[in-house]
């Protein structure tokens, strides 16, 4: 068994040394921010690629260069507007922060982004991976990064057991990865170790019969390269059940909100929403309080009742169904909604949960 020392300088030069070397002569992992110098293109690339596969993230970085092509553009943009575009990635915090984040760019740094780590950490929405990837791959300075895919080579090459969701593990693995970083040039090698996770190091089916860095991986010599990186235990999610009425009026118009701050979807819209930590028959909610308190006296048409959807995210699950309902004239205990026409619906921003509904309204029965 091999044991885990300190990095000597001979390591830190091996490592990279190997590294770029597969980099200039191997690496072909093409990125439409790759070799990015504009530190407003990188902000966005990385912003959007947080908790997003490369796949999915591309689209969205290329729709939002076309729509805001520098932080000017993105800084006069309504937010609704950036909402939408935002649509499907999730974790909409990211999409608040990108926006608070271009307006002070703007409005305190006359729309050019700050040139030092320190600076570029202080922005909202910005920790210290992001600061590290801006700071090195547009302005060169010596910041390693610390991604899932860093994390992954380091634990296996050092044969490092530290769960890296940990206090300890986040500064263990910090330091490890500023001693390796060639300084030199710290933008090649930043791009390069996370292309070699993706691509070399893989979380599954690594490379390692053919990988440049074997012969003093200690992962590979003791057989543990499936064993790491260690993971700490997954706290259970909490599950949630959500019931959205969509109440259409005879002339063709229905309810929406935005949703209030301290919870999921922070200001997208939703339907009038029955919430409850169990499943419910939507026949009984129709005959609860909830109802009375919604809906009054007023005469109710159920049109139909969607299947079941669900939809997990990193520490709730949220599962529910949607009941579309007839009104012969709006509802006067509505007043904190907002009727629009139905036809209209498209150019709202809603959760996935919601949009999965919209675009694929199966029912699982028409009528009582």
């Amino acid at each position: 068994m091999h044991q885990i020392g300190p990095i000597s300088d001979i390591e830190n030069a091996d490592f990279a040394k190997h590294l770029l070397k597969w980099n200039s002569t191997e690496n072909k992992r093409s990125m439409p921010w790759k070799g990015e110098k504009d530190p407003y293109r990188i902000w966005l690339s990385e912003i959007i690629l947080q908790q997003t596969r490369v796949e999915q993230g591309r689209s969205y970085y290329e729709k939002f260069l076309h729509a805001f092509p520098t932080v000017h553009h993105l800084a006069k943009a309504p937010e609704q507007q950036v909402f939408k575009l935002w649509e499907g990635l999730g974790y909409y915090n990211r999409c608040r922060n990108l926006i608070a984040t271009a307006r002070m760019i703007v409005s305190e740094y006359n729309g050019q982004f700050p040139s030092s780590y320190e600076e570029i950490l202080a922005l909202k929405g910005i920790g210290p991976y992001t600061a590290a990837a801006i700071a090195s791959f547009a302005f060169n300075l010596p910041h390693a990064v610390l991604d899932g895919n860093v994390i992954r080579v380091i634990a296996r090459y050092f044969g490092d057991t530290t769960p890296a969701t940990t206090t300890a593990g986040k500064k263990r693995f910090t330091t490890r990865a500023n001693l390796l970083l060639d300084k030199n040039q710290p933008g090649i090698y930043n791009q390069a170790i996370m292309d070699f996770g993706a691509i070399v190091c893989k979380p599954a089916q690594p490379l390692c019969h053919t990988c440049i860095q074997r012969t003093a991986c200690v992962a590979w010599l003791d057989d543990r390269v499936a064993e790491l990186p260690v993971k700490s235990p997954r706290a259970a999610r909490k599950q949630r059940w959500f019931y959205y009425f969509l109440l259409e009026t005879p002339d063709g118009r229905t309810y929406i909100r935005k949703r209030g701050k301290n919870d999921i979807w922070e200001d997208l819209y939703e339907f009038v929403l029955y919430e409850t930590d169990r499943p419910a028959d939507p026949r009984e909610i129709l005959h609860s309080d909830f109802a009375h308190t919604h809906f009054g006296n007023e005469a109710l048409t159920v049109r139909h009742i969607s299947r079941s959807y669900r939809q997990d995210l990193s520490h709730q699950i949220i599962q529910g169904q949607f009941i579309t309902i007839g009104l012969d004239k709006p509802l006067p205990g509505l007043a904190q909604f907002q009727l629009v026409d139905r036809n209209t619906l498209s150019g709202y921003a809603f959760p996935k949960f919601i949009n999965a509904w919209l675009y694929d309204p199966t029912p699982v029965q028409s009528l009582f």
